[in-house]
């Protein structure tokens, strides 16, 4: 009797392990989501957490490894957008617009600085691209919008280890942003897969929100 009560809890254990470790994000909004890459904090082996990232169908995935030297992000980008691609979400290459040609999407994500630079040498390689910019002020994003930016991500607007010792921006900032800006802003720092929270920031304005570690991590 106590060998078939522990095989009973073993393999109800096992169960919550595949498709019912979903139930404790079946609130959230994954349409709402941009996930945001970091090697550095997956829980499992990065392109096995890429996966299971994907397999929540998030709005996108923004492939945001700013230590990668360019052939290497390069190599990477292309074996994320199989991944993406098998899924159907949208992955966004970030800062290489080469990374956008090789893995032949029409989308890239650029700091403000980056895209003006690339606008001031002539940028015919971004004509037609969806450009997201990452943005900290109504005026930045008015100013990215100007440049022909699609989106824009705005933030810290919480606390967050990524910017330690630096104040969050917080929601006033936020909705001063969306209320202002002519184009979607998602927000970026300190978001978590937590349903109330996100409906918070969407009631702020917000098209979206941009979560990295708990997204790494789950």
């Amino acid at each position: 009797m106590w060998f078939q009560l522990c095989f009973t809890l073993k393999n109800k254990i096992s169960d919550t392990k595949g498709t019912g470790n979903k139930i404790m994000y079946n609130e959230i909004d994954f349409s709402k989501v941009i996930a945001v890459s970091n090697r550095h904090l997956t829980r499992l082996p990065y392109l096995d957490q890429v996966e299971r990232i994907c397999s929540f169908q998030p709005r996108a995935f923004l492939l945001r490894e700013k230590d990668l030297p360019v052939k290497d992000y390069l190599n990477l980008s292309l074996a994320v957008k199989k991944i993406c691609d098998r899924h159907q979400v949208t992955m966004i290459p970030h800062f290489y617009p080469e990374a956008a040609d090789a893995a032949d999407t029409d989308i890239l994500h650029l700091p403000l600085w980056k895209l003006k630079e690339l606008k001031e040498k002539g940028a015919g390689r971004l004509t037609g691209m969806r450009i997201g910019v990452s943005i900290h002020s109504t005026e930045e994003a008015e100013e990215a919008a100007a440049l022909g930016a699609s989106y824009a991500t705005a933030g810290h607007i919480f606390a967050t280890d990524c910017k330690k010792g630096l104040p969050p921006r917080g929601l006033d900032f936020l909705k001063q942003i969306c209320d202002r800006s002519p184009i979607p802003i998602y927000a970026i720092g300190g978001i978590r897969l937590d349903p109330e929270q996100i409906q918070t920031v969407l009631k702020h304005g917000a098209s979206g929100v941009c979560i990295m570690s708990q997204m790494m991590g789950m």
